[in-house]
C-alpha cells in the first residue's frame, strides 16, 4: 500500500490586529481636540430686533464690540456662522478704546459697531458710545437683528 502524504494544515492567526482601530481613535482626538474651542468660543447675545439696512463688509472688516447680558465688554466678538471667530477675552473699556484708536490710526475707513444684549442696561451702551467718541471714534453704528431672522 501506497502511502500519501499529510495534508499540512496553515497555522490560523487569531489574534486581532487593533492597530486600525487605534489609528481610528487617535483621528478622532484630534478632531475633537480642534473642533472643541471653536465650539465655546461664541459670546452669547440676544440681539434687539428692528428694521435696518445691511451693511456691506467686503472692502474691510469693522470692529464689533460687543456687551454681553451682564455687562462685559468683548472686542470683535461674534458667534454666528458668517462671522470671524470671537477672541472671547473680556476687556475693560480703556483697553477698548485703545485698541480701536490704534485700528482707526491704521485703518481711517474702519467702521464700529457695538453689539449689545438686548438684556443689558442702556446706560452700558450709552457710556461704551459715549467713551469711544471722546476717544476718537466719530461715527459709532448698532447691529440689531432682523425681525424675519425669527
Amino acid at each position: 500500500m501506497i502511502e500519501l502524504p499529510k495534508r499540512i494544515r496553515p497555522q490560523t492567526d487569531a489574534q486581532i490586529n487593533i492597530v486600525p482601530y487605534i489609528d481610528v481613535m487617535l483621528v478622532l482626538l484630534v478632531i475633537f481636540m480642534m473642533t472643541t474651542p471653536i465650539i465655546e468660543q461664541g459670546i452669547e447675545v440676544d440681539l434687539p430686533t428692528a428694521e435696518a439696512k445691511m451693511v456691506d463688509f467686503t472692502e474691510q472688516q469693522p470692529t464689533i464690540i460687543t456687551i454681553n447680558r451682564v455687562g462685559e465688554y468683548f472686542i470683535n466678538s461674534l458667534d454666528d456662522e458668517s462671522s470671524e471667530v470671537s477672541t472671547g477675552e473680556r476687556l475693560p473699556l480703556g483697553i477698548i478704546a485703545g485698541r480701536v484708536r490704534a485700528r482707526l490710526d491704521v485703518y481711517p475707513q474702519m467702521k464700529v459697531f457695538v453689539r449689545g444684549d438686548r438684556e443689558v442696561a442702556y446706560g452700558s451702551v450709552v457710556s461704551l458710545m459715549s467713551f469711544l467718541q471722546n476717544n476718537g471714534v466719530d461715527k459709532v453704528g448698532i447691529i440689531t437683528e432682523s425681525p424675519d431672522a425669527k
